[in-house]
C-alpha cells in the first residue's frame, strides 16, 4: 500500500540514490539537489553537529550579508549628510529638486521589482550579489562627478536599481541557511548595520570635512570614498560567499546533508532555481501578502523621515553643521541597539507580533514630542526635540522583526522572491511618500509632515494586530488539512526551539487521523518532514506552521 508521503517525492526521483544521498543525472535544481542530499532518510545530526554547522555559515554566509549590508546602508545615506555638506548648494539645486534625488532611488525600485523578483529565482546568489554590490557603487562613486540636478538623478537612479535585490536577496539567503529559531537575530546582524553605517557615514563625513581643497567639495571625497569601497568588496563578496548548501564550498558532502536535515523543520524549503507562475499567483490570492506591504510602507514612511531629512531636523533644532553631523552620531548608536534587541527578544519570547508593537510605541511618543514641540514655535526646546528625534531609532527594530517573521511564514522560492520584492516595493514607495511630507516650506520644525507620520505609525499597530487574526486563520487551515491527509492535527513547531530537535519527534501518534476503510490501519505518521525539501509554497504544504 503507498502512503500519502509518496505523491511528494519529484518525478524524477528515479535519479536520486538514497542510500548515498547522491545525484545522477539529474537537473541541477537547488531544491532537488537538496532532496538529493538526504534522500528519503532521516539525518543524524546532534546539537553539537547543528552548532558546528552554525558556526561554518556564520563565517561564510552571515559575514558577508553584514558587510554587503552595510555597503548598501553606508551608500544610501551619505545623501542627506552630503545635503549638509553643501551638495544643494553646489550643483544648484532649486525647490523640491533635493527631495526628488532624495526619492528616485525608490522609483527605481519600484519600476525594476518584477526583474528583480525573477533574477533573485534563476541566478544564483553567489553571481548576483557581486554584480549587485559593484553596480551601486560605481552609482555611488559617479555622482561626485555631478554638476547638476540631471546627473544626481541620473546616477541615484542606478543606484537604486542595484540596490533594488538586495533586501529580498538578503532574507532569502537567510531563511535557505538557518532555522526559524535563528533567523532573527541573523535578519538583525544584517539589518543592525543601518545604526553602524549612520555612525560610519556621520564620522567619514567628519573627518573627511576637513579636507580642504578648492579643487573638490567635501561631498565629492565623501561620495568617491564610500563608493570605491563598494566597488572594491565586489569581487572579495563573490570569492567567499555560496549560493546555497549543495553548492557550498566551507561544507563537506556528510555536512551538506546535515545542513539540509537541521533545516526541515522550517518547512519552508532549501531554494529552487525554477520560477513557477502558480506560486507567483498565490501571492496575489494570499491575505497576509497585502499586510505584510501595509507593514512596510508604513513603517518606512517614517524611516525615511531619519534617512533623508534626519541631519535637516538636528540642524533646524539651532545646531551649525559640525555639531548636526556629530548629533546623528547617537542616533546611529540608538539604531543598532534597537535592532538587536528588537530581535534577541523576538527570538527569546518566540513572538513577534507583540515585540513588534512594543517598539512601535516609543515612536509614537517620539513623533509627538517633535510635534509638541514644534507647535511652539519660538518657545522651541532643542532637549525634548531632540529626545524625540532619537526616539525614532526604535522604528528600526521593526523592520527586521517584520522581515523575519514575514521569511518564516512564506514558502516556495519563486514566493518568497515574490513577496520580498513587494515588501521591497512597500519600503521603497514608503521612502518616496515620506519626504514629500515633508517640502522645504514646512522648515525647520515640520510641523503638518510629522503629524501624518504620527497617524501612519497608529496605523501600523493596526495592521500588525490584524496580521495574527489571518495567521492563526490560516494555521487553523493548515490543521484541517492534515487531518484530511491523515496527519496529526497538532505538530511540534521544532524549528522556534533554541536546541535541536528533529521535526515530527514526539507526532508518531494518530489520535487525529483521518477515517479509514472499516478493517484498514491508521496511516502511520513517521514520516513528517518530506514535504520541506521540496519547493511547495506553505498554501501547498499542509506541514507548514505559521508563527506569531
Amino acid at each position: 500500500m503507498s502512503t500519502p508521503y509518496e505523491k511528494d517525492i519529484p518525478a524524477h526521483a528515479e535519479d536520486i540514490d538514497t542510500e548515498k544521498g547522491s545525484v545522477a543525472n539529474m537537473k541541477p535544481r537547488t531544491g532537488d539537489m537538496a532532496l538529493a542530499l538526504v534522500g528519503n532518510e532521516r539525518i543524524d545530526l546532534t546539537q553539537e553537529d547543528n552548532d558546528r554547522i552554525r558556526r561554518k555559515t556564520d563565517k561564510y554566509i552571515l559575514s558577508m550579508l553584514i558587510w554587503v549590508y552595510f555597503l548598501q546602508i553606508l551608500d544610501k545615506s551619505v545623501l542627506g549628510v552630503g545635503n549638509v555638506w553643501g551638495l544643494s548648494t553646489d550643483t544648484h539645486l532649486v525647490g523640491t529638486q533635493y527631495n526628488s534625488v532624495s526619492i528616485i532611488s525608490a522609483a527605481a525600485q519600484l519600476c525594476w521589482m518584477p526583474m528583480s523578483s525573477y533574477l533573485i529565482v534563476r541566478v544564483p546568489s553567489r553571481h548576483l550579489m557581486a554584480i549587485l554590490c559593484f553596480g551601486w557603487g560605481a552609482a555611488q562613486a559617479c555622482m561626485a562627478a555631478c554638476t547638476n540636478f540631471s546627473g544626481l538623478m541620473a546616477c541615484r537612479f542606478f543606484l537604486g536599481l542595484f540596490e533594488a535585490g538586495c533586501l529580498p536577496l538578503f532574507s532569502i539567503l537567510t531563511a535557505q541557511w538557518y532555522r526559524r529559531s535563528e533567523q532573527p537575530v541573523r535578519v538583525a546582524a544584517w539589518y543592525s548595520t543601518n545604526g553602524l553605517a549612520t555612525i560610519a557615514a556621520a564620522f567619514l563625513s567628519w573627518a573627511l570635512g576637513h579636507i580642504k581643497s578648492d579643487h573638490i567639495h567635501a561631498w565629492q571625497i565623501i561620495f568617491m570614498v564610500v563608493g570605491c569601497i563598494t566597488c572594491i568588496s565586489a569581487p572579495i563578496v563573490w570569492w567567499i560567499i555560496d549560493s546555497d548548501i549543495p553548492t557550498a564550498r566551507f561544507l563537506d558532502e556528510h555536512e551538506k546533508a546535515q545542513a539540509v536535515e537541521r533545516l526541515r523543520a522550517n518547512q519552508t524549503g532549501t531554494g529552487s532555481h525554477e520560477f513557477k507562475w502558480q506560486q507567483v499567483y498565490e501571492v496575489f490570492y494570499d491575505p497576509k501578502s497585502y499586510l505584510w506591504v501595509a507593514m512596510s510602507l508604513l513603517l518606512n514612511v517614517g524611516a525615511s523621515v531619519s534617512n533623508a531629512l534626519g541631519p535637516t531636523l538636528i540642524k533646524g533644532m539651532g545646531f551649525d553643521t559640525y555639531v548636526t553631523t556629530l548629533l546623528n552620531m547617537p542616533f546611529g548608536v540608538l539604531q543598532f541597539i534597537c535592532i538587536l534587541a528588537a530581535s534577541y527578544a523576538a527570538q527569546a519570547w518566540r513572538i513577534k507580533s507583540g515585540v513588534l508593537a512594543i517598539f512601535v510605541v516609543p515612536v509614537v511618543v517620539g513623533l509627538a514630542l517633535l510635534y509638541s514641540e514644534g507647535l511652539k514655535g519660538d518657545a522651541y526646546k532643542q532637549g525634548p526635540a531632540l529626545a524625540g528625534y532619537y526616539l525614532l531609532s526604535f522604528l528600526f527594530g521593526c523592520n527586521p522583526l517584520i522581515v523575519s517573521w514575514m521569511i518564516s511564514c512564506t514558502a516556495g522560492q519563486t514566493k518568497k522572491s515574490v513577496i520580498m520584492s513587494l515588501y521591497n516595493a512597500g519600503s521603497s514607495a514608503g521612502n518616496i511618500i515620506g519626504p514629500m511630507l515633508f517640502p522645504s516650506s514646512q522648515s525647520p520644525h515640520y510641523v503638518p509632515g510629522i503629524r501624518t507620520v504620527l497617524a501612519i505609525f497608529c496605523a501600523l499597530l493596526a495592521v500588525v494586530g490584524i496580521q495574527v487574526v489571518v495567521l492563526h486563520a490560516l494555521n487553523k487551515v493548515r490543521q484541517n488539512q492534515r487531518v484530511k491527509n491523515g496527519k496529526p492535527r497538532f505538530i511540534k513547531d521544532t524549528s522556534m526551539e533554541s536546541k535541536y530537535v528533529a521535526f515530527g519527534e514526539g507526532n508518531e501518534d494518530t489520535t487525529d487521523a483521518a477515517p479509514t476503510a472499516e478493517g484498514e490501519a491508521p496511516v502511520a505518521r513517521v514520516m513528517l518532514g518530506q514535504n520541506a525539501l521540496l519547493d511547495l509554497t506553505d498554501y501547498e504544504n499542509d506541514e507548514m506552521i505559521y508563527t506569531y
